[in-house]
């Protein structure tokens, strides 16, 4: 088993600003992750292999470790949540090699302290040959949840499913022995005015064309009749059915779903999918039995997914130069930001920068001064729209240079720049001053 790895840091753009030079430098080679990547847990594992096998129950250990795409968000927000199982405690339990990609895992992340319930997650049909007897390679799984309480939540790993699709359809259940499992995140949560706090849980992540999975609901108007209801991307299919509030807020109904195009379920009241009165989605996949006729072969195509990254053209920036007993503006252009954003998932990005004060030969010239006109252009057919953050002063609290929202599918590529104007004072002594103005991508 390898040792824990630490936490790795965000890693930030910085660019160093001069007066009459503004030269762009960076901490290191720089691509800013698309979250706070969590920290490695073991924990005891039972897990049942297919009666088929004709084996015993596995007692092993499992390592993995849970993720997030935002550490530091308000209640109301979405958090993208990816559960990654390093080493799974249960293998291949036959003698039979299995093929690439016939994996399709799903589980369940538990939170605590601020804010429990659980996430359900699942994974791609992705996986690489198995050997028999073999061990299971890593593979991760992906959900959302809605923050609705301000603090520290913890995110914990729990049970999970290895589903097999070659020959025959097999289900490999791993659960926690001692729940919950050790804490691998934790998120803290500040407080906002979220129109809408409902949120809902599933049973099961995953199931055959017509099983049915329970949906768990809370903080929904108590006595509402809620629908639930599968959704394929953001159209909503056939499979619905009913459930009433009870007097607590909460309610639990059963959702038997057949659409074979299925990504999740969600939950609302009212006649129709309205999202400040409903929840989710929340994750579910439908497994795919369809036998494979007589002489043909089923082909299985993976779109993977990747991360929020940025990248800037060059590392220098000269500013106008300005004369003394006369000051004003010191103008120029930030060097072109672009930011690709690849992960595929509901969650948008903000580009931020913020500036310390500019010194020089025996003064200084305030962050206050120094202020921007951000410009975003967003390449053709990204799935999001960007916005350029308002003209105005940078200082050093800081300000929005640009940014995209949440929505149902998120992604593209873009291109922020920004003019620049540092107010120098009209008798500030005669030099080159200088400051850090510090990019951060989330």
């Amino acid at each position: 088993m390898g040792s824990t790895p630490r936490r790795s840091p965000r890693r930030r753009w910085a660019s160093l600003l001069g007066a009459t030079a503004l030269a762009v430098t960076a901490g290191g080679a720089l691509a800013c992750p698309a979250g706070a990547a969590g920290t490695n847990v073991d924990f005891a594992t039972h897990c049942i292999p297919p009666a088929v096998a004709g084996i015993p129950p596995i007692d092993g250990t499992t390592t993995a470790n849970v993720s997030v795409d935002n550490t530091s968000p308000k209640v109301g927000d979405t958090v993208t949540v990816t559960y990654t199982v390093v080493t799974a405690a249960a293998g291949n339990p036959t003698d039979l090699a299995l093929p690439a990609d016939i994996m399709t895992p799903t589980g369940k992340v538990t939170l605590g302290g601020a804010q429990t319930g659980a996430v359900t997650v699942a994974g791609p049909k992705k996986n690489t040959p198995v050997p028999g007897k073999g061990a299971f390679p890593s593979f991760s799984m992906t959900g959302t949840f809605t923050v609705t309480s301000p603090g520290a939540i913890t995110l914990s790993p729990g049970d999970y499913n290895i589903h097999t699709s070659y020959i025959l359809e097999l289900d490999t259940p791993c659960t926690v022995i001692t729940p919950p499992a050790p804490v691998s995140e934790t998120v803290t949560a500040t407080s906002g005015t979220p129109t809408n706090t409902r949120s809902i849980s599933l049973s099961s992540a995953s199931g055959n064309p017509g099983d049915s999975v329970t949906v768990s609901g809370s903080d929904f108007t108590p006595g509402a009749t809620v629908t639930l209801a599968g959704r394929s991307g953001d159209t909503q299919t056939a499979d619905t059915a009913t459930a009433t509030v009870n007097a607590q807020g909460t309610f639990s109904g059963a959702l038997t779903v057949n659409e074979p195009t299925t990504t999740g379920i969600v939950a609302y009241e009212g006649s129709a999918w309205n999202a400040d009165l409903g929840a989710g989605p929340a994750t579910y996949v439908v497994n795919d039995t369809t036998p494979v006729p007589d002489g043909s072969q089923k082909l299985t195509a993976t779109v993977k997914a990747g991360t929020l990254s940025m990248s800037q053209a060059g590392d220098a920036v000269a500013l106008s130069a300005v004369d003394f007993g006369q000051g004003g503006a010191a103008t120029g252009a930030l060097r072109t930001v672009t930011v690709k954003d690849f992960r595929g998932g509901p969650a948008g990005w903000s580009l931020t920068g913020k500036v310390t004060d500019f010194t020089g030969p025996g003064a200084k010239i305030g962050a206050g001064k120094l202020s921007w006109t951000p410009v975003c252009v967003t390449e053709a057919g990204s799935p999001s729209t960007c916005a350029a953050g308002s003209a105005g002063i940078v200082g050093v609290s800081g300000a929005t240079l640009a940014s995209t929202p949440d929505g149902t599918l998120t992604g593209g590529e873009f291109t922020v720049d920004a003019g620049l104007s540092l107010d120098v004072p009209a008798f500030t002594p005669p030099g080159s001053y200088s400051g850090v103005l510090t990019l951060t991508l989330t």
